[in-house]
């Protein structure tokens, strides 16, 4: 359901639609819905997005937002983004109330994993 004035869609960059399809299904299990070769919808993951063709990727260091997602296990989480194809770009490290990770995926975008259970 939509709710006014909150937070509805976030889009993301995408050099390859079809690699970044690949790893969001290997390693999270989305399913996309396609609009034409440049773009591609997912959604049920927490907040619906899309990814749009472009040449550009988002990253913390250029001032792009941070989209983290949360694992009841984060070192299996690690090892499943790093078998689809994605980039440990910042292991994991502590912080108050947990411990996360930053990853690239195919396209060079940036996110992350936290959990709130110690090793």
């Amino acid at each position: 359901m939509n709710k006014h004035e909150k937070i509805n869609y976030v889009e993301f960059p995408a050099r390859d639609i079809a690699a970044t399809k690949q790893f969001f299904a290997r390693a999270f299990d989305w399913r996309f819905t396609d609009f034409g070769p440049e773009y591609c919808a997912f959604s049920n993951q927490g907040l619906d997005g899309g990814f749009f063709k472009a040449d550009l990727s988002a990253k913390v260091k250029n001032g792009s937002a941070l989209i983290v997602f949360y694992s009841k296990d984060l070192e299996s989480t690690l090892i499943k983004i790093q078998q689809a194809g994605g980039t440990i770009v910042k292991d994991v490290f502590s912080f108050p109330g947990g411990r996360r990770f930053h990853f690239n995926d195919p396209n060079g975008n940036e996110f992350a994993v936290w959990s709130d259970k110690e090793k």
